[in-house]
């Protein structure tokens, strides 16, 4: 018979063998499947993430309203006003428009059936779910218009958005960043190039992610292998000879795998649905955007159960199958170090020409990079039972629990290293990931310039000649808010050019009292009817031109489109000078400064006007006071959060990212350790009842349990470590940053680790004591 046919036979008789051997078969390939679909659900939703983010993406781009390009759109009856009112509430974004459509063939927004009139608004379920809510009082204050209708998903990057577009009747251009519109969308513009190092972050997400999940889908094909080798000896001794033997487990290893993928494919669909209602980290997806890329998926189904006959032929490569038993009970012969160490130390080789790269060089190169961060990390799984061999060769006398976990790990130290080798090689890839991120996040991460000891929040809005007097209210509103320590007064500001129309030469006028003017700039002597100019800040040019007395200038030249625009001013004399001074948000600015009484009466602008917030951090919610205040005061009004750093969003995002990725490995690290605790429970229940017949105490069991865990635990972390701070160090070397260790993350990693196999440990207890009955050893 030729070798394919022969394949093809011995491989179907392992899956009938599977398939058909009673209760024993069907549990052990019933736990193969399990642990495979596991690690195939959680392979295809990897897949399908980058499919649910381009949605997102395209879906962001598609509702797109701010332009910075194309020049100003003339109003037409295909025109739209739109001002964005972007907001936050407690920890979460709100993305908030106000439109007003100028004619019958204005654009609706993606998501939107008709416009919502002055006094409306459409919301997205999230919102309208969270405004409905206890937990949405606060926010229900500032969005108090009637709710018409929802946002459909066109019109939202997330079922969890929170989002909501109000109408208007008195909307136009100069109030605030309001702008008209013939359409949504970007102009699709070519994404920017990414940086070489975030390329570098995201790959690496990627292989720790993706690590942990290929070496629990190895350990799950190799469930029930003591009860298999009985079964394959068995097999010899009717004549079957050893390679075929070995091509019969294999098939029954293949089996399981197929059932697994539709375990998986069936876990997956199940967690698609429930996938919508959840969000980590404000990161959520719609169920239909999690589709898996075809060409992966379809290499997920061949990748899979080819790797469980590839991993269950390299199993019983050193195993010597006879008519009478295995030749496993015996003392194995010892494992060889030198070819573990090949692996790491290629994975190194193919590192190192990358050192010191860093992103002035070009792009990484993706293949070696892939190559030498999984052979590294493969190096774990290579090491580790060579590591527990060889320290559970030497370990003593103790207890009786010891003594029967000590006998059982020198027996099988090989299983005891698979129990933790999906942990080690998550803790590595999460430490290297760490410090590859601590050293590079310096580079993304901007301290601003704010001064939070002097406000912590910052409110603007636009001023028209018919509500000047609105900005006054809400400082005053402000001063008698819950959670509000002090309001700087108000400063309005305006532009002054040397020509009515087109200015070539400007410079900034802010108008307020003494006390405002000087959170601003450093005055001297000061009393209403007092001007200043300011002439030396970083941005300012021709303040020292402009600022003369009996010069005419044009207030508002050009640039507003209130009724008085363009008002000339003749400036007055005793112009006197000052020094600039960083407001609370950094900026230094230059200028006219004006008291109330020498600026032009009558003067009819549109203006911008800001107060700063300093707030009382003891009153809960003190934020949402402030914001609820100012959109009573002014529709318009804008308010931004002083913050002391600032990050790069790219970066920002690929951290969610881990985050989220990481939580679903934890989470399958976490399954895939109880079933197969679980397993090796059930093969050795007849041993368990043995040692309970003759008298051992449950507890004495129990104990020796927990110790065969925390013994190989132990050995795995200390080497995850030692692994991770090595590639960390490599990688931070090839980002081009310092080097740079968080003992205390790495500490934390590590705990993490073991909290979680002794936390599955402790959930399998039960499950232990059930097996312990001396009736176990019955024989039907």
């Amino acid at each position: 018979m030729s070798a394919p046919k022969t394949w093809i036979r011995d491989l179907g008789m392992g899956t009938r063998f599977a398939l058909s051997g009673g209760r024993e078969g069907w549990t052990r390939t019933l736990l193969t499947a399990v642990g495979v679909g596991l690690g195939v659900a959680l392979l295809l939703l990897t897949t399908a993430i980058p499919s649910a983010l381009a949605n997102r993406d395209a879906r962001g781009e598609a509702r797109a309203d701010i332009t910075y390009s194309g020049g100003p759109v003339s109003k037409a009856d295909d025109t739209v006003l739109v001002m964005p009112t972007d907001d936050r509430y407690r920890q979460e974004d709100v993305r908030g428009r106000i439109m007003l459509p100028e004619g019958p063939k204005a654009p609706l927004p993606p998501g939107v059936s008709r416009f919502p009139g002055a006094g409306e608004m459409v919301v997205s379920p999230a919102l309208k779910e969270l405004l409905a809510s206890g937990e949405g009082a606060l926010l229900r204050e500032r969005l108090d218009q009637r709710i018409v209708g929802t946002i459909g998903d066109a019109g939202l990057i997330g079922p969890s958005e929170l989002a909501y577009i109000a109408g208007s009747d008195t909307l136009r251009l100069g109030d605030g960043p309001t702008q008209r519109i013939d359409h949504y969308g970007t102009t699709g513009e070519p994404a920017p190039r990414m940086d070489p190092v975030l390329l570098l972050l995201t790959l690496i997400v990627f292989i720790v992610l993706l690590m942990p999940v290929a070496v629990f889908i190895a350990t799950a094909v190799r469930f029930g292998g003591e009860r298999r080798d009985r079964r394959l000896a068995a097999l010899r001794l009717i004549g079957a000879d050893g390679r075929t033997a070995r091509r019969i487990a294999a098939g029954e290893a293949l089996a399981g795998s197929l059932l697994g993928l539709a375990v998986g494919a069936v876990v997956f669909l199940l967690g698609r649905q429930w996938a919508g209602g959840v969000e980590v980290l404000q990161m959520s997806v719609f169920p239909h955007d999690l589709n898996p890329s075809p060409a992966l998926a379809l290499l997920i189904l061949v990748a899979v159960p080819a790797a469980a006959v590839g991993v269950t032929l390299f199993a019983l490569r050193g195993v010597v199958i006879e008519p009478l038993g295995v030749v496993r009970t015996a003392k194995p012969a010892r494992r060889r170090l030198w070819w573990r160490l090949l692996m790491p130390l290629a994975g190194l080789g193919l590192l190192y020409p990358m050192i010191g790269q860093g992103r002035s060089r070009g792009d990484f190169n993706q293949a070696m990079v892939i190559g030498g961060v999984v052979l590294l990390l493969v190096g774990v799984t290579a090491l580790l039972p060579w590591l527990v061999e060889a320290v559970v060769a030497r370990l003593g006398a103790g207890p009786v629990s010891w003594q029967l976990a000590v006998r059982r790990m020198q027996l099988t130290s090989g299983a005891a290293a698979r129990l933790v080798n999906g942990i080690a090689v998550a803790v590595a890839g999460a430490i290297a990931l760490h410090m590859l991120f601590t050293g590079v996040e310096s580079d993304y991460t901007r301290a601003t310039d704010n001064d939070l000891s002097r406000a912590q929040m910052a409110v603007s809005a636009p001023t028209s000649p018919e509500s000047s007097a609105q900005i006054s209210a809400l400082a005053r509103q402000l001063a008698h808010t819950d959670g509000v320590a002090r309001v700087t007064p108000p400063v309005s500001s305006t532009y002054a050019g040397d020509t009515r129309r087109d200015p070539g030469k400007t410079m900034a006028v802010h108008v307020g009292t003494c006390a405002a003017l000087r959170a601003i700039a450093e005055l001297p002597s000061c009393r209403d009817g007092d001007v200043f100019a300011v002439r030396d800040a970083p941005t300012d040019v021709y303040t020292a031109q402009l600022a003369k007395a009996g010069r005419t200038v044009h207030l508002d030249p050009g640039f507003g489109s209130s009724k008085g625009a363009e008002v000339p001013w003749r400036l007055p004399e005793g112009i006197r000078k000052a020094q600039p001074r960083k407001d609370p948000t950094g900026n230094i600015t230059g200028g006219l400064f004006v008291t109330p009484k020498a600026f032009p009466a009558g003067a009819a602008l549109a203006m911008h006007s800001e107060v700063f917030v300093k707030l009382d951090e003891s009153v809960p919610d003190a934020r949402e006071y402030v914001r609820n205040a100012a959109a009573k005061a002014s529709p318009l009004a804008q308010v931004q959060t002083l913050a002391a750093s600032e990050q790069s969003r790219r970066f920002a995002s690929i951290r969610t990212g881990l985050l989220v990725g990481a939580a679903c490995v934890m989470l399958l690290i976490g399954a895939s350790l109880l079933v197969s605790q679980l397993e090796q429970l059930r093969e050795r229940r007849k041993l368990l009842s043995a040692l309970l017949a003759f008298g051992t105490r449950r507890s004495t069991l129990s104990l020796s349990v927990l110790w065969q865990t925390a013994v190989p635990i132990t050995l795995g972390l200390t080497l995850a470590t030692a692994v991770g701070l090595g590639l960390g160090a490599v990688l931070q070397k090839m980002a081009g940053a310092s080097m740079t260790v968080d003992a205390v993350a790495v500490a934390t990693m590590a705990g993490i680790g073991a909290a979680v196999v002794l936390l599955v440990t402790l959930l399998a207890l039960p499950a232990l004591w059930r097996l312990m009955r001396p009736d176990g050893l019955r024989t039907e």
